[in-house]
């Protein structure tokens, strides 16, 4: 008897000593600041993949560092293209450039998490300094790109509010100017880099993605069959009238050749002669993250509009 009484205080002594542990410290699925979970699973293209909940040391090896700007998460590195964008400028001050290959620099960075592209190299040897998702370009579309790194971050709330305020402010914005310019008329994205001639479809950055997709404005029939599979195509000057629509953004870097504006072919283009050249500055205008966007957008609606 004496020993059934022992073993029944020792359950309770137990039992209680449980619930003061339960009251004292909640499970995480309870909620709360203090209990909020360390890790998320991310459900990433390559499978399940377990990440900071909360990142504050963020590399990006290429493309997104626009979108994690764009979600206020701090940035640690970024490649060389982002670093260059006069746009990310002032949020990039104190940001290092980095590669793939510069293993050394990546782990002094100590980053908690890294993004980047699925081309890039060391995958292997970048998960054991940090838990690392890549994406394959083009895969999705722009915007769901830009929800799937909000639930990547955490923040997915925050990034579909502003994909539903850009669509919309978006889609007005076409409205207007297929009022002012026709329903019919047709714009080109060309853009001059390392001495060759490029025009782009609905999905190549450079603010196509606005003009064709939201907007939906018209390209040339020729852009339509050469450039919107791939995103994008190369062509010689001589062949440029042909792609040259009613409009034309021109994504020009001042550091390239563009000795192609001084010659007839280009000149007698009826874009040119009308003043319907819009250039913008190509650092600025490469990619398609939200602050590239919404900079892209108010580009187009001074010029469109005037």
């Amino acid at each position: 008897m004496k020993k059934l009484s022992f073993i029944l205080i020792l359950l309770a002594a137990m039992l209680l000593a449980a619930c003061g542990s339960d009251s004292a410290s909640p499970s995480k699925e309870e909620g709360g600041a203090a209990d909020s979970p360390e890790t998320i699973t991310y459900e990433s293209e390559n499978g399940p993949v377990e990440v900071p909940a909360d990142p504050q040391r963020v590399l990006v090896l290429s493309t997104y560092a626009g979108n994690v700007m764009a979600l206020d998460v701090p940035l640690v590195g970024v490649d060389s293209w982002s670093k260059s964008n006069p746009r990310f400028q002032e949020q990039l001050e104190g940001v290092e450039e980095v590669t793939e290959d510069n293993l050394e620099k990546i782990i002094e960075l100590d980053p908690d998490l890294i993004i980047g592209l699925s081309t890039i190299k060391n995958i292997d040897k970048l998960n054991e300094i940090a838990p690392t998702v890549t994406y394959t370009y083009g895969k999705v579309d722009y915007l769901t790109q830009h929800l799937e790194i909000g639930k990547l971050l955490n923040k997915e709330e925050e990034a579909q509010t502003w994909i539903d305020d850009f669509k919309t402010r978006a889609g007005e914005a076409g409205e207007e100017i297929r009022a002012e310019i026709g329903e019919d008329a047709t714009v080109s994205v060309i853009e001059n880099f390392d001495k060759q001639l490029y025009v782009f479809g609905d999905n190549w950055g450079r603010g196509t993605e606005i003009l064709y997709q939201e907007m939906k404005l018209k390209m040339p029939a020729k852009v339509e069959e050469m450039a919107l599979k791939d995103g994008f195509y190369a062509l010689s000057q001589e062949v440029l009238p042909e792609f040259m629509g009613d409009y034309v953004i021109f994504s020009k870097d001042s550091e390239q050749d563009n000795s192609f504006q001084e010659t007839d072919v280009y000149k007698n283009t009826p874009a040119v002669k009308n003043g319907q050249v819009f250039e913008a500055n190509a650092k600025e205008f490469y990619f398609n993250d939200p602050i590239s966007l919404d900079y892209q957008l108010e580009f187009f609606k001074e010029h469109f509009l005037k």
